[in-house]
Formats: structure tokens, C-alpha cells, sequence
């Protein structure tokens, strides 16, 4: 097939553009809405709040995810907060500057309209939530309270303690079930996606989904299908996400037609605590909210193993501070991760294994009280201690960069709608809004956005032409060839005799794909990964080994088919670093780079979307040309 990206963005005055738009899109009568399925995929935010409104408002909704509940979706491990343009600290906040913020912190990747409009619909996010009972912190006088985050020099993120994302994702649950009571929304849990289906006509008119609990293949049909399930960080094996996230929907669906945007373009979160020893199976995430009142810092000496108290403040390198004054710790997370790198690559990392920079609070507590620092991060110290065996009270947090988000995904327009017609996708699952690095407290925006407002407006444009249009039936050929190919894989995971279990082929992959295409990458290096993934991945499909069968509970088997669509994600990855001959947000180049080590782009040659379509071969690469018309590109600088 060939590939036509149309970004569908309206004409016009880009603060115009969104009201407009919605006036312009078609519309389904209330009373028609109950005719058309849909299919959503996925119960975080995104998918839970999807879901809820397109049933609040009248249709007929099925939800499936792996989980046992839709609580347990990774959402629910965002800690710091969630930006909104409200300006309640009157300190020049705007729709605009959150718009110019988030543009500038992607550098200058992605795409305008879409930008804007999420800055937009982010103070009605803050509404909905209240509403919904969403316990955000307070001031004295009962106002709701903000705080800084990296890459804004305002105060616009609105938070509950450590774990805005849970309280978010509660309200959004809420929302969900009380529709599942209401028997608008079916709920199907532990149901994974393994297929999407398509017609003659190359639409998607349903999924194929697997019940992890007796085996059970089988195939739905819909009108529409929303794909809102997450990133891919866990490619690297090592990261902040949950053991379960995997991209084995989102890749299907590529190869299915669906084309992938700017996979390379993954972010690293600076403050995580460093990995401990070699068998670790996951980090874990401190959140960035702790760059508000701790400092970072390292021994001024290479190789200087003193504890941290007895290193003089004349012997330490705030080097976040020094580098970088106007913004100091809350530069964005990608400039803050490059830095403590550099720190660690000089010999001045610190901890029993050297892979940490300190995070120190003693300078907060005795400016505003140890109590003040215990209601703002109490939680998250007492994580820490736990985790560690060290109190950040009395010594600083160590910390290290570590993969966290992924600002790639399936490409959509402006209506959150793939190259295949019908599917859509919401949330982290798409490009849409970051470009090449998300700022902190954007991403529980983006997906809330999706869901409540932007995803319930635009599929009726798709779906009012189709009134009266019967649904493709599961016993079509379509659906027929799709669960054969589902079974056909499961079963030859189970016939493989080999030697290493799933999970140790995929520690192996998050070693080269670390290395090569994490933090910093270069051209012999990618070309190297992509020779070793291309290898490693043959003796996986022949060296796998999974116990027990397909008529149960298996979760070797579920990460076997996971780790099989990393091994292809992962050399779409590197093929797509390769191509992008400079350095922009997440995406370093150690070839393209300022004097000072700053990333450097090129906008003649690489101001646009990379959309890769999926052949069973070489992937075709396809260009949306980006253009800035209100916010000029310029070398980003937070000295």
C-alpha cells in the first residue's frame, strides 16, 4: 500500500482553529450514536477516559485490556503533575506560553496545531477533574496549589503529593465504571490485542484479542477501533515503566498499515534511582517534581568517594546551576540527563557502583522545615528509603537518567486518526504533541485531553458517513485470516525448544539497544545494533523456550509474542536514528553537536515527521514537512 499523510490541520488562525474545527466536523445525532461500536483498547488514561465520554455520550463501547483491572494501567505510577494554563500564581502563564513551552522543549518537532490545542483544552482538564472529586493539593485559603516543572520558568502544574497520575486515573476509573453499570460500556479483562482487522477497502473494522486466562482467540467487530496503549520504553528492558507495558498493539497495527512516527524520538528521565546490580529487572522513577527544592550536584574531584557530608560546599559541582542559571535544576529532561551523563563519563559519578549524581534537600529543609519538605514529597522519600535502605532527610537521593517516556507512535492527523482508516490512536500510543522531548506534567495532559475532549469530537466525522452501515461480520474473511495468523504465532511460540526464556532474550536486546540508541548514539554504533538485533533476533525465533501451554495463565507466552514485536520495534528504532542526521531533544547524535555539547539541529534538512510504513521488507520512509508559523525554531537555551 502507499502511504498519503494529510495532517487534516484546519485552516485559518491557529487560536481559532480547534473552535472552528469542531463546528466544522460532522456530527452523529444523539439518538444514532447507540448504532455505532467502538473499540478501545487500552484502560489508562487515555483509553479510560475515552471510553467513559464516548459512552457518556450515547455509544456503544467495548473496552479490553490485559490487565486484571483498569486501575492497574500504568498510569497510575505518574507522580509529579499535570500542567494546565490556568495562571492562578499571576506569574505571566498563558495558553500561549504552554503552547511556546511545549514547542521549545520538543524542539521544535512537532506539530504546531496540535500543540495549541492541547495547551488549550488543558484548563478544562483541571475542571473535569475537580469535579470529579480529584484530591489536587490546596493552599491555605482552599485554592487549588502549583509548582514548577523542568523546561518552564511559571508555576502551572497541578498535582496530589507524589501521585497525581493514580488520583487521575481513580477519577477517570470512576467515570469508566459508571458506565460499565450502566451497561453502556462492556469491560474485558485480561484480553490482550494481537491483531487489528481490516477490509477490502484497507479500514479497520475490528480486532482480534486472546483471553489470557484460558487461550481463547477469538475476533470483535466495530465501527471504530482506539488504540490507547501507551509507549515503548521498555524496548531498553531496563526502564521506569512497568514490567507489563509492552508495543505489541501499536506494532501490529503498523504492520498493518498504520504508519510509525519518529520512533527514535524517546525520552530519558533524569531522576530515577541508579541501577543497583546486573539481574535488576526495573528502575525506578523519583519524580521530577523533586527539582523543585533539591539540588543536583557531584564532587568537584574525579574520583571522589567521600560520603556526601564530608565533602566541603566548595568541593561540589552543582553543575545543573552552574551550567545552565536562568532555569537551574528545572532545565528539561533531556538537557538534565545529557549533563549527569557527562558527570558520570568524567569519573564523578557517585554510589557503590558509580552511576548516580547526588539530589540533595539539606538546603530546603533548613530554609522551609523538614514538615514543609514531608507534605510535599513524603511519599516519594519514604519510596526512596525503602527502595535504598537511605533516609533523604538525613543524606541526598542518588539518582541517574533512565528511559521513561517515548514521543514516537503511530502517526495521526489532527482528529488522532492512523493512515488506516477508522483506527485511532490517543495518548502516549501516538506522536502527536511532544515532538522530540516531553516536558514534565505533559504527559497526563495529552492523554486526558485526548480522551475527554478531542477523541469524542472527531470520531464522529469518520463515523457519521456510516450510518446505517452494518458491521463486517467476525466469520468474514478478514477476521478469519487474522485469528488463523494469531493462532498460528501463539502455537509456534510453544513448538520453539529452545534453551533461554523470553526474558532473557529481551535483557539481552535492552543491553544493545542502551548502548546504541539511548542517551547518545552515532552512526557506527546504529549500523553496529542493527547487525546484533538482526541476529539476536533469529536465534530467538529458533532459542526461545516456553513452559507450560496456551489453555492457561502463561505469562512466559504473553512475553514471548511482546518481545518478539521489541526485537522488530527496536531495529525500526535505530534504522530511524540513523536516518536523522542531527541532534534534537531525546534524539542526540554525538556527531552533531554544539561546541558545548548542546544538541544540534539541522531544520533545512530535518524539520518533519519521519511516518515509516511497514512492507515486510526495507520500511518506506514518508515526510510531513513541519512549519512554524508562531513559533520561530531557534537553538534552545536555558543558560
Amino acid at each position: 500500500m502507499t502511504l498519503t499523510l494529510e495532517s487534516m490541520v484546519p485552516p485559518g488562525a491557529i487560536d481559532r482553529a480547534w473552535n472552528e474545527h469542531r463546528f466544522n466536523v460532522r456530527l452523529v445525532n444523539p439518538s444514532n450514536k447507540r448504532r455505532f461500536k467502538i473499540i478501545v483498547v487500552g484502560t489508562g488514561l487515555a483509553g479510560a477516559s475515552a471510553a467513559a465520554t464516548l459512552a457518556e455520550l450515547g455509544y456503544d463501547v467495548s473496552v479490553y485490556t490485559f490487565h486484571d483491572s483498569p486501575r492497574r494501567a500504568h498510569s497510575i505510577a505518574a507522580q509529579g503533575g499535570i500542567n494546565a494554563a490556568k495562571d492562578y500564581r499571576n506569574d505571566g502563564d498563558s495558553v500561549f506560553r504552554l503552547f511556546y513551552d511545549t514547542v521549545k522543549g520538543g524542539d521544535f518537532r512537532s506539530r504546531e496545531a496540535n500543540v495549541y490545542r492541547l495547551a488549550q483544552v488543558s484548563n478544562e482538564i483541571i475542571d473535569q477533574a475537580t469535579a470529579q472529586g480529584v484530591p489536587f493539593a490546596r493552599e491555605y485559603g482552599g485554592l487549588l496549589d502549583n509548582r514548577s516543572f523542568g523546561g518552564a520558568q511559571v508555576s502551572r502544574t497541578f498535582y496530589a503529593r507524589g501521585q497525581t497520575g493514580q488520583q487521575l486515573l481513580l477519577g477517570a476509573y470512576q467515570a469508566l465504571m459508571r458506565q460499565v453499570a450502566a451497561g453502556k460500556v462492556q469491560l474485558n479483562t485480561r484480553t490482550e490485542m494481537l491483531d487489528v482487522v481490516t477490509d477490502g477497502d484497507g479500514k479497520a473494522v475490528g480486532v482480534v484479542v486472546r483471553d489470557l486466562l484460558t487461550g481463547e482467540v477469538r475476533s470483535v467487530n466495530a465501527h471504530a477501533v482506539v488504540l490507547a496503549t501507551g509507549g515503548y520504553s521498555n524496548v531498553f528492558y531496563l526502564s521506569t515503566n512497568a514490567k507489563g507495558s509492552n508495543a505489541t498493539a501499536i506494532w501490529r497495527a503498523h504492520k498493518r498499515g498504520a504508519a510509525f512516527a519518529n520512533p527514535c524520538f524517546t525520552q530519558i528521565h533524569p531522576t530515577c534511582i541508579p541501577q543497583s546490580d546486573d539481574t535488576q529487572s526495573k528502575l525506578t522513577l523519583m519524580s521530577e517534581s523533586l527539582r523543585n527544592d533539591g539540588r543536583i550536584w557531584v564532587p568537584l574531584k574525579a574520583g571522589d568517594d567521600r560520603p556526601p557530608e564530608n565533602i566541603p560546599e566548595d568541593e561540589r559541582d552543582y553543575f545543573l546551576e552552574r551550567r545552565y542559571p536562568a532555569f537551574g535544576n528545572l532545565v528539561p529532561r533531556d538537557v538534565a540527563s545529557r549533563a549527569a551523563k557527562a558527570m558520570i563519563d568524567e569519573n564523578r559519578g557517585v554510589g557503590p557502583r558509580r552511576n548516580g549524581v547526588y539530589l540533595d534537600f539539606a538546603e530546603s529543609i533548613k530554609r522551609l522545615g523538614q514538615d514543609v519538605i514531608r507534605a510535599r514529597y513524603g511519599n516519594l522519600f519514604q519510596m526512596y528509603e525503602r527502595i535504598t535502605g537511605e533516609d533523604p532527610y538525613r543524606v541526598p537521593m542518588r539518582i541517574y537518567p533512565a528511559p521513561h517516556y517515548t514521543m514516537g507512535g503511530l502517526w495521526v492527523d489532527y482528529n488522532l486518526m492512523t493512515t488506516i482508516d477508522g483506527l485511532y490512536a490517543i495518548g502516549e500510543a501516538n506522536f502527536s504533541d511532544h515532538g522530540a522531548n516531553r516536558l514534565g506534567a505533559s504527559a497526563l495532559m495529552q492523554g486526558l485531553a485526548d480522551g475527554y475532549f478531542i477523541l469524542p469530537v472527531t470520531i464522529g466525522d469518520y463515523l457519521a458517513p456510516l450510518l446505517g452501515k452494518a458491521l463486517t461480520p467476525t466469520d468474514d474473511d478478514a477476521f478469519l485470516e487474522a485469528e488463523a495468523a494469531v493462532r498460528a504465532r501463539v502455537t509456534s511460540y510453544l513448538n520453539t525448544e529452545g534453551d533461554h526464556s523470553a526474558d532473557w532474550y529481551h535483557r539481552e536486546l535492552g543491553k544493545i539497544m542502551w548502548e546504541a540508541c539511548g542517551m547518545a548514539r552515532n552512526a557506527s554504533g546504529l549500523e553496529h545494533a542493527l547487525q546484533e538485533i538482526a541476529k539476536l533476533h533469529e536465534r530467538f525465533k529458533t532459542g526461545v523456550k516456553v513452559l507450560g501451554n496456551g489453555e492457561s495463565l502463561n505469562q512466559g507466552l504473553e512475553k514471548a509474542g511482546r518481545v518478539d514485536d521489541f526485537f522488530e520495534l527496536a531495529q525500526l528504532m535505530c534504522r530511524d536514528a540513523l536516518h536523522r542526521e542531527e541532534s534534537c531533544g531525546g534524539h542526540f547524535r554525538e556527531e552533531h553537536q554544539t561546541p558545548d555539547g548542546e544538541a544540534l539541529r539541522d531544520d533545512d534538512n530535518f524539520s518533519y515527521v519521519a511516518a515509516w510504513e511497514y512492507t515486510g521488507a526495507e520500511p518506506v520512509l514518508h515526510k510531513e514537512e513541519l512549519t512554524f508559523q508562531h513559533v520561530r525554531p531557534t537553538q534552545r537555551s536555558y543558560a
